[in-house]
Parts: C-alpha cells; sequence; structure tokens
C-alpha cells in the first residue's frame, strides 16, 4: 500500500547563504508571469543545487558547477536538459541583476532534447497499481490513466471544476503554461470527482480540492506523483500512465487532433511523440511494402533444396551399394 501523508513532506530547506536570492529569484519569476509549475520546478532544482555545491552563490565557479553536472550520471537527457535550463536562468539573472560577479553557468555544455520514446504502461502495470494503491491514491491512478491528466493538473483538480454538459461531463482542467482546458469525462471519473476528497479520505467532506494540502490548498505535483510512483512497480511512473491513456485513444479513434485538444499540447508534434505505434501495426505496415510477386530468393532456396535431396539420395544409394556383399 502507498504511504499515506495529508500534505506531502515539507521541502528540504534552502542553505541560508542561497535562501534570500533564490527567493528573490522567485519573485522574478511571478513577475514574468511564468506558470506555477514551471516556477516550482526552477525553485526546486536551484534548492537541490545549493545544497549539492556547498559554496555560496557568488562563490561558485564555471568548474565547480560543470563537475557537479558531469557527476549526475543517474540523469535521463530531459532530467539534465531541465537542470540546465534552471541553472543557467537563475545565474544568468542573478549576474545581470548585480547579485553575483559573474555567472557560471555560461561554459555549461548544451544538453539535445531526447529522441521520442514513449513508453505507455501495459496492462498488467496498471491493474498492479490499481491493486497496490489506496483510495486517494486510485482517484489520482484513474485521473492520470483515463483522463490524461499531468501530476500537476491532478493535483489542482477542485470538484468546482466539474460540469455538466449536454453530452456528459466535462472537467476544468488547469494546465501546463496557466492554460486551462475543457475536457469530456468518463461517468465513473466524473463521481470520484463528485464524492468530493471525503469519497477517498472519510472526513474530508465533499466539496473542495480533490486531494486537499495544507493551509486549504492542494497537495503538491511531486507528492501526487510519488504517491503514484510507489502504487506502481519497478520503475514506471505516473507519467506512463499518460502515455497510454495517449496510445489508447489515438489506436481506436486515428484523431491526433482531438487527442491534441485533450493532452493541452501546443503542437500536435508533441501529441505524436506520446502515442506509441503497435507491433501488430507496425508488422502489418512492414508487409503490406513487401512485393507480392515472385522472390529470387525462394528460387534460389527451391535450387537449393532440390541439390540437398539429390545428393542427400545419393549418399544413401551409395551407401546402400556398399553394403551388398
Amino acid at each position: 500500500m502507498t504511504t499515506r501523508s495529508p500534505t506531502g513532506p515539507a521541502p528540504l530547506p534552502i542553505p541560508g547563504a542561497w535562501q534570500p536570492l533564490i527567493e528573490r529569484y522567485r519573485l522574478f519569476l511571478q513577475a514574468a508571469g511564468r506558470p506555477k509549475t514551471t516556477i516550482g520546478t526552477r525553485i526546486s532544482h536551484m534548492s537541490r543545487i545549493a545544497r549539492c555545491l556547498g559554496e555560496s552563490p557568488e562563490q561558485v565557479t564555471h568548474d565547480l558547477l560543470e563537475v557537479w553536472f558531469a557527476h549526475q550520471k543517474q540523469w535521463g537527457q530531459e532530467t539534465r536538459r531541465g537542470y540546465r535550463a534552471s541553472a543557467t536562468g537563475f545565474f544568468s539573472w542573478a549576474h545581470a541583476a548585480g547579485h553575483i560577479p559573474f555567472d557560471p553557468s555560461t561554459k555549461l555544455p548544451s544538453v539535445k532534447a531526447g529522441p521520442p520514446t514513449p513508453k505507455p504502461a501495459p496492462d498488467r502495470i496498471w491493474k498492479e497499481a490499481l491493486v497496490a494503491a489506496d483510495a486517494r491514491t486510485t482517484v489520482m491512478l484513474y485521473l492520470a490513466c483515463e483522463a490524461g491528466l499531468r501530476r500537476a493538473e491532478v493535483a489542482q483538480v477542485h470538484t468546482d471544476d466539474l460540469r455538466e454538459g449536454f453530452s456528459g461531463y466535462q472537467l476544468l482542467v488547469h494546465g501546463k503554461g496557466a492554460k486551462d482546458r475543457l475536457i469530456p469525462v468518463s461517468d465513473e471519473i466524473a463521481a470520484m470527482i463528485l464524492a468530493g476528497p471525503g469519497g477517498h479520505s472519510p472526513g474530508h467532506g465533499d466539496c473542495g480540492f480533490l486531494f486537499p494540502g495544507a493551509d486549504g490548498g492542494h497537495l503538491s505535483a511531486r507528492w501526487v506523483g510519488k504517491l503514484c510512483a510507489a502504487a506502481m512497480p519497478g520503475v514506471w511512473t505516473m507519467h506512463k500512465l499518460r502515455h497510454r491513456f495517449a496510445t489508447r485513444a489515438y489506436q481506436r479513434t486515428r484523431n491526433l487532433r482531438a487527442l491534441q485538444q485533450l493532452l493541452g499540447h501546443a503542437s500536435v508534434a508533441t501529441t505524436q511523440i506520446y502515442t506509441a505505434v503497435d507491433d501488430d501495426e507496425m508488422r502489418e505496415t512492414m508487409l503490406a511494402a513487401a512485393d507480392s510477386g515472385p522472390r529470387p530468393w525462394t528460387r534460389w532456396a527451391s535450387s537449393a533444396a532440390g541439390v540437398v535431396v539429390a545428393a542427400s539420395a545419393a549418399t544413401l544409394v551409395n551407401h546402400a551399394v556398399s553394403l551388398v556383399p
């Protein structure tokens, strides 16, 4: 079973020498109108960098930062890109604003975007996750797997976001980049939302944020992701349920534009990254491209087989003759 927490764990503290500058950077990002999710990611990345480097911001050098990045061998391509973006954004701002004498991130090597590798969670993983999850996490899993929501979008679901349209229930999703979208949801998903937080956690009432956190807010996206990952076996994550939603929806409808709207992507090209091609479809496509006419290799194989048969027959005859007294 997954670990229960009413609010999620408290974030690790920011080192004292870094705290004023990182908080000032948070205000800068807010003033620039950056989405809450982006700000949260940048601050989280810089907090970790601050804890690991062990120096004050003005003492960080090119070499120190580069060596630290080099030692993060466990990172995937996109994680490395994300941390680099956070570091370059923070240090370039701090230098331009006169908070540090130079920008130590200027020599960080660029990181290419990784190739699209959709990895939808298979049926076995989905079923095992449902068995392992508690009631609260089960609702989170369904919102990712059967509505295609990101973890940050799941965290922000509110009972007031559910609407009843002509064709059925709809959910107002608070998406990435402060872009809201209205998507249809099944009656089952609607029932989970209508029940409110008390539907999965008795005593929390039937209205408000579906996953309440501290001070009347909601759980963090990070904690929602951790709860779901804890219920899923191995290295599978909540985001792979979103890949599963996208892949299954596309295979059954072939409507890429509708899927783009459901997922909240600005570009169809991004949606294509989420849709894995079925093995049977690839085989069917390969066979469709194959020439249906006579094959030279089949004629060669037939001739070769004839030679082998003739040679075998001759061997048997010679053997039989040798046995005659």
